[in-house]
């Protein structure tokens, strides 16, 4: 992977896909993956895949970037196929794969609990999703994402900021 530095959600797609999406044909890759969705924060620092997504994303260190790498990396893990539409657009909708009291839950989780309640979503999505919006979105996890998702979730239309007048 090149020095540049590029948007989470390109830098931990390109990652998904070298180093987990062939699980079904790559054991080596299966068994990252197995690893990644029991591991704990050490066991998934001690994956020399985990140290190439922080070089991919340039994680500077610092607790708080650990903590978002470890997530991403195990979360990423879970999901089995790439898809063109967002895991929140697929968990909702009319007939929702996902409640909206436990999308509510997701939506005011935060750390440990984030993790959780995102993996049993990816499960629920038939671990199906788009990768690159995933990590994107777990990578940048804030008020904004949330809001986002929450239009997702309802397939509705987010409002667009309208331009400011000029004096």
């Amino acid at each position: 992977m090149s020095g540049e530095k590029k948007e989470p959600g390109v830098a931990a797609f390109g990652w998904w896909a070298e180093y987990l999406e062939q699980r079904d044909t790559n054991p080596a890759a299966r068994g990252l993956a197995a690893r990644l969705r029991r591991a704990g924060p050490i066991e998934a620092l001690c994956e020399p895949a985990v140290h190439k997504l922080a070089q991919a994303l340039h994680v500077e260190g610092g607790e708080m970037e650990t903590a978002k790498l470890i997530r991403l990396a195990c979360l990423l893990a879970e999901v089995r196929e790439r898809d063109a539409v967002p895991l929140a657009h697929r968990l909702g909708g009319s007939e929702p794969v996902l409640s909206r009291a436990r999308f509510e839950n997701l939506m005011r989780a935060e750390g440990a609990n984030l993790t959780d309640l995102m993996r049993r979503a990816i499960v629920m999505a038939d671990r199906r999703c788009n990768v690159g919006a995933l990590a994107r979105d777990l990578w940048h996890w804030n008020d904004r994402t949330r809001t986002h998702w929450c239009f997702a979730y309802f397939h509705a239309d987010a409002p667009q900021n309208e331009p400011e007048e000029t004096v």
